[in-house]
This record gives C-alpha cells, sequence and structure tokens, in this order.
C-alpha cells in the first residue's frame, strides 16, 4: 500500500513537472495566458499593479480537472 501511494505521488509530480516546463516553453506562443477578461491591471504614473484573476481561475479549474482524473481509485 505504502509503494503504491509513493509510486503514484512520483508520477504525479512528475506530470505537474512536464506541464510547467510546456507553459514555459510555450508561453512566447499563448499570448492570451496571462491577459484574459477579468485580469486586472491598474496603471498610475510609476506604478502597475496587476492580478490575473482570471488566468488563475482558469489554470485552477485545469488542474482540479486533472488531478481528479489522476487520483481516481
Amino acid at each position: 500500500m505504502e509503494r503504491e501511494f509513493i509510486g503514484k505521488s512520483l508520477i504525479l509530480i512528475g506530470v505537474i513537472i512536464i506541464i510547467v516546463g510546456a507553459v514555459f516553453l510555450l508561453s512566447s506562443k499563448i499570448h492570451w495566458l496571462g491577459h484574459l477578461p477579468g485580469d486586472i491591471t491598474i496603471r498610475k504614473k510609476s506604478f502597475t499593479f496587476y492580478f490575473p484573476l482570471a488566468t488563475s481561475i482558469l489554470l485552477s479549474i485545469i488542474l482540479s480537472l486533472i488531478l481528479t482524473f489522476l487520483l481516481r481509485k
């Protein structure tokens, strides 16, 4: 039982690393990621505040679906 848990955990960590690496490689080609409607940007003279709210929600949904699929018994 313990070996099975460790094996699944290692596979999950590997999948997450692959996904993060792919996002870094493809980020220059995915121009809309981080600039969705709902992302908050406030610009003043010498100050810029950026909060990617919609992007965070989208990534949360995608990661939740992936983890739900991978952690099914």
